[in-house]
């Protein structure tokens, strides 16, 4: 090889290894803001087994989560029992958030994407008190925007860490469990009145009724029916049974006073069972699909017949938290009472049609 192919060859090798290095640090330049984040945990070092209590606050509404010794309680209702599995699998989402995209935000983009006052800020705290993580939950995140953004869950969630302000990220969850309501965190599991033997309904005005009968598979019977009068043993069944599953839609704060649920002039349902409880309800006001209602429970289970051992179980199991349910102004879906707070002339059979 002569000194001038020698020569040329070294200019080349040059060339090419200028040009990669400017490629190169093209596209450092062009990845996106935030790349080196990708993947990573957004929350870092939280650990469940060391959270105490969970706080969420939004603009008109806060909820404050609590570790017990039975389980998890909602403070701004007394310590109401929270659903243990909702509680579970958002510490879980939370401890496995990864960051799916960053970038930079000004303070007038924080408003649009709700990482403000506007959003659920997140609090986990230790037994000591002290904030473990914090985390702003901001606008839903879609790849493609739905028809109905309110209604839809959204692919993913805006948030941002309060501690770095500048900062957004975009994680894959939508986080719909970030929300400060309760009746999204409270145990909806109620009452069972189960194998009814007399159902009383008292209303606040007007003529109330009572059926009872003589055995679990026996015939209902109206109290006091006239002689012309015959009860629609249909609707006899759905008022009993519609008691057998009764669950919970929400708990009313501990201040709500009677005179604004309307349990200072309640609807008094009572039933007696075979199992020897008696369950009194007292139904207030109607709001929004749903009645303010409390709840008492008395006596001891006494079942009888072939299951009675097994069934002296259930009860058990079931007593002491239903008997709890004392203490609370519960709400209750309408539908549950449809059949319950019927007046007494529509449980009668209709009279036939005229004489051909």
């Amino acid at each position: 090889m002569n000194a001038r192919i020698a020569a040329v060859l070294v200019a080349l090798l040059v060339l090419i290894g200028g040009g990669a290095l400017q490629y190169y640090q093209q596209s450092q330049s062009q990845r996106p803001a935030g790349a080196a984040t990708l993947g990573k945990p957004l929350i870092k070092g939280l650990k469940a087994a060391e959270i105490a209590s969970i706080v969420i606050r939004e603009p008109k509404a806060g909820i404050t989560l609590q570790r017990k010794e039975a389980g998890w309680a909602i403070a701004e209702r007394g310590a109401f029992p929270a659903d243990l599995d909702r509680v579970r699998d958002f510490v879980v989402q939370a401890i496995e958030l990864k960051i799916g995209q960053s970038e930079p935000i000004a303070a007038a983009d924080r408003a649009r994407l709700k990482v403000d006052d506007s959003g659920a800020l997140v609090e986990f705290k230790g037994a000591d008190g002290k904030v473990m993580a914090r985390i702003l939950v901001g606008k839903k995140y879609f790849k493609s925007e739905p028809d109905n953004p309110d209604q839809a869950i959204g692919d993913g969630r805006f948030v941002l860490l309060p501690d770095e302000e500048k900062t957004v990220y975009v994680v894959s969850n939508p986080l719909s469990q970030a929300t400060a309501k309760t009746a999204e965190w409270i145990a909806r599991a109620g009452f069972a009145v189960e194998k009814v033997k007399t159902l009383e309904v008292s209303p606040a005005t007007g003529e109330g009724w009572k059926i009872e009968r003589a055995a679990d598979n026996a015939e209902w019977k109206l109290s006091g029916a006239k002689a012309h009068e015959k009860l629609e043993i249909t609707k006899a069944n759905a008022a009993a049974y519609s008691l057998s599953s009764m669950e919970l839609a929400d708990v009313a704060p501990k201040d709500a006073k009677p005179e604004e649920t309307g349990l200072s002039s309640p609807t008094v349902v009572k039933a007696t069972t075979f199992d020897g409880l008696v369950y009194t309800l007292n139904v207030g006001r109607l709001e929004a699909d749903h009645h303010y209602v409390s709840v008492a429970v008395a006596g001891e289970p006494r079942p009888e017949g072939s299951d009675a051992a097994e069934r002296a179980k259930k009860i058990s199991e079931r007593l002491p938290r239903e008997k709890a349910l004392a203490d609370y102004t519960l709400l209750i879906a309408k539908s549950k009472f449809e059949d319950v707070l019927k007046r007494r002339a529509d449980l009668l059979a209709r009279k036939e049609a005229a004489k051909k």
